[in-house]
């Protein structure tokens, strides 16, 4: 990543630092839609049981919350990983057991993006039981377009990560904590050129 953009994207989350140094490290973002509304209820179940708690005995893997698009523009799922380091998608234990297995022929916009934390706290995006993630991503835009997008902005409660790895769809996103999925104070109009939405928790954030 270069230095520059390190730099900005730390500028911008300075504001979150507050208590002990916990930093998140890494984000890892899965986005994706399921095609078989059949199908979807025991999908969930295993997605939320038995996929998340076999991703996080993984090495490298610290935290994860699962999301479903309540409002706006985006994908119908979000999955929020955090990560030690890049080294865990390199690892035996990952390489050799990873994906949607039978699940995979019903899954479409599969997007696997993974952000620098820029020294984010690692409860920044632990959202609550009735709260929502609000997510601003640039898919299809450059990161001069994206960066040109959000310094236009003067709301700040936003955290802006700037990729780091993976498929690369978005050169970064923007993510907050709301307390309730009905509110937010950015609506798509205010995210310029790119995707606003608002994604309620289907499960609570779990921990390796």
């Amino acid at each position: 990543m270069p230095a520059d953009i390190a730099r900005w994207a730390l500028r911008l989350s300075q504001h979150f630092r507050s208590g002990p140094v916990n930093y998140m490290v890494f984000v890892y973002i899965v986005r994706c839609n399921f095609t078989r509304p059949d199908k979807e209820d025991a999908w969930n179940a295993w997605y939320s049981g038995p996929k998340i708690k076999q991703m996080l005995a993984k090495p490298y893997f610290c935290t994860c919350q699962r999301f479903r698009l309540a409002s706006g523009t985006g994908r119908n799922y979000l999955t929020l990983w955090t990560l030690e380091s890049p080294e865990a998608f390199e690892t035996p234990q990952y390489t050799s057991d990873w994906g949607f297995f039978e699940w995979a022929p019903y899954i479409s916009d599969w997007s696997r993006d993974l952000f620098d934390g820029a020294h984010a706290q690692r409860d920044a995006f632990n959202v609550p039981n009735g709260g929502a993630l609000h997510v601003i991503s640039f898919d299809g835009l450059s990161e001069a377009e994206a960066k040109a997008t959000i310094l236009g902005q003067a709301d700040w409660d936003m955290l802006w990560l700037p990729v780091a790895g993976l498929d690369r769809h978005t050169p970064m996103i923007g993510m907050r904590v709301l307390p309730a999925a009905s509110h937010s104070s950015w609506d798509q109009s205010q995210a310029g050129r790119g995707q606003a939405a608002i994604y309620a928790p289907i499960c609570p954030r779990y921990e390796a």
